[in-house]
């Protein structure tokens, strides 16, 4: 199982360098897990940047994934996280799905190169 992290889905979205790095786990789409966080900060950054309507072709590529909804244990195990990694509280909450759902996250926050049960690609 998979779980991108908005970043991995915007550079994916826009072709990045990386795009390459994240494709095998989104186009994996029984093997996705999509966080309901990652929803709303994809299709925030895509609606800025892009419009409406690109935002929301972004977020039914996103649903093809089993979209996953923040649970209170999941928010909770986010909490440790974020104060034992010191991590921001998106990434706690995308770290703490991962883990509920046995699953790697992809990413290319720094903060989460050498990391456990994660996939790290520096940016580009």
């Amino acid at each position: 199982m998979n779980v991108v992290d908005s970043s991995g889905w915007l550079e994916y979205f826009a072709e990045g360098p990386n795009a390459d790095f994240f494709a095998p786990a989104i186009e994996a789409v029984s093997e996705l897990i999509v966080p309901t966080l990652s929803l709303y900060e994809v299709f925030k950054r895509v609606l800025q940047q892009r419009g409406e309507g690109e935002a929301l072709q972004a977020v039914a590529v996103m649903m093809e994934g089993q979209v996953v909804e923040l649970t209170a244990e999941i928010a909770l195990e986010a909490a440790r996280l974020s104060v034992e990694a010191n991590l921001p509280m998106a990434d706690s909450v995308m770290l703490a799905t991962a883990r509920a759902h046995s699953a790697e996250l992809w990413t290319e926050d720094a903060h989460f190169a050498g990391m456990q049960g994660v996939r790290y690609v520096a940016r580009a």
